[in-house]
């Protein structure tokens, strides 16, 4: 029986990645001032015009217009091209006081200065995974997917190729045994916007010698790989000058494509009392260690919060049949004994009161180690719960 399966990824320069980044970076200026800042960034991007919206409550009001005009630059458009609206406003107070006084509180189940000292800020489900099929613990389709593009922008930026401009997109499927394991490349996708001085032969040529090559090296091409460069033909207008951008539309580009399912909320523009974000990069670190610890082959972890509460309402562990100690119901509650899940104690455990966001608004949030999500420091706390 044959198996594919297929992820995608955009370059920075993608009209959505473009909003994300900048959601992001709204977010570290606040943080870097502020680190109990509430912030919840919205952003459109158009021909002309960039609209910042959202609830911003914090003790140093950003420069927002600056902070665009900054990503553009970076990203590699011309700031003097669009009109910058900022329209965002403080937070709700409701919601503020059901994040700063959670439930427990409340009803005075817990102290004053406890880990529930903070309320989850929204409701939702949110789905973490792993598998051991790679050293970044994901899906390799994701990984091939995150590789090109990372490379497609860094070829751009380097000076070395003419022609190449900011807007991009690849997708990768892969042909998968029987027993689960990568088994070939089927096909390659990669669209990238470019120079009306290069005609696609010319494209052709650059992506194939300075991104495929380095970027597929784990699992190169076959003479059955059917490999698709600018399917399109021309592709000389990009960016918000040919599509509209808005953040959070490339969920599952940020997380695992369709090998896991996507809770609810997107991650980019928010800070960590949106457990969306926090409880997503929870679920992603609890799942890594399980396989880490080779208690499972492959693992999804689900956790579910409910607005104003800071214990989870649902932990819930699959394994999908490749469980090695125990059955999922043990190591839900093994998992329960050895992570605290609240969001003040997410915030402490993964580091999220520090300004690190905008780096995780390109080439997928998980798998990357720079961040804290992504440490295996809790395999022998496992193995010891599950022994007991």
């Amino acid at each position: 029986m044959q198996l594919f399966y297929t992820a995608e990824s955009v370059t920075e320069g993608h009209p959505d990645k473009l909003c994300d980044r900048i959601a992001d970076s709204v977010l570290d200026a606040c943080l870097a001032h502020d680190a109990l800042a509430r912030v919840a960034c919205e952003v459109l991007a158009t021909c002309g015009h960039i609209v910042v919206a959202g609830e911003i409550s914090t003790v140093a009001r950003p420069d927002i217009p600056g902070i665009v005009r900054s990503v553009l630059s970076r990203v590699g458009y011309d700031p003097a091209r669009f009109a910058i609206h900022d329209l965002t406003h403080w937070q709700s107070p409701d919601i503020a006081a059901g994040v700063d006084h959670p439930l427990e509180q409340r009803d005075g189940l817990v102290a004053e200065g406890s880990a529930h000292q903070l309320g989850a800020g929204d409701q939702g489900v949110m789905v973490g995974y792993a598998t051991d099929e790679t050293p970044e613990f994901l899906p390799l389709p994701v990984v091939l997917a995150h590789r090109l593009t990372r490379t497609l922008d860094v070829v751009r930026k380097s000076g070395e190729v003419f022609g190449l401009e900011s807007d991009g997109k690849a997708q990768v499927t892969v042909e998968y045994a029987e027993n689960g394991r990568p088994l070939r490349l089927d096909s390659v996708v990669v669209s990238t916007q470019h120079s009306p001085r290069l005609d696609r032969d010319a494209v052709c040529r650059i992506v194939t010698d300075w991104v495929l090559v380095p970027a597929l090296k784990d699992l190169p091409p076959d003479q059955d790989t059917l490999v698709l460069i600018n399917p399109s033909g021309r592709f000389v207008y990009g960016g918000p000058e040919a599509d509209t951008g808005l953040t959070g539309r490339k969920l599952m580009v940020d997380s695992y494509g369709v090998f896991a399912p996507h809770g609810g909320g997107a991650f980019s523009g928010k800070d960590a009392s949106k457990v969306d974000r926090s409880g997503a990069y929870m679920a992603r670190y609890i799942a890594k260690n399980l396989v880490a610890a080779r208690l499972a082959h492959r693992c999804q972890v689900t956790l579910a919060y409910a607005i104003g509460k800071a214990e989870p309402v649902m932990v819930e562990v699959d394994t999908f049949g490749t469980g090695t100690a125990c059955a999922d119901d043990c190591l839900a509650e093994a998992v329960r004994q050895v992570f605290q899940l609240t969001p003040a104690a997410i915030y402490v455990v993964l580091g999220l009161y520090a300004p690190r966001f905008a780096q995780t608004a390109v080439y997928g949030h998980f798998g990357r180690r720079e961040f804290p999500w992504e440490r295996t420091d809790k395999i022998k706390a496992l193995l010891d719960a599950v022994a007991e």
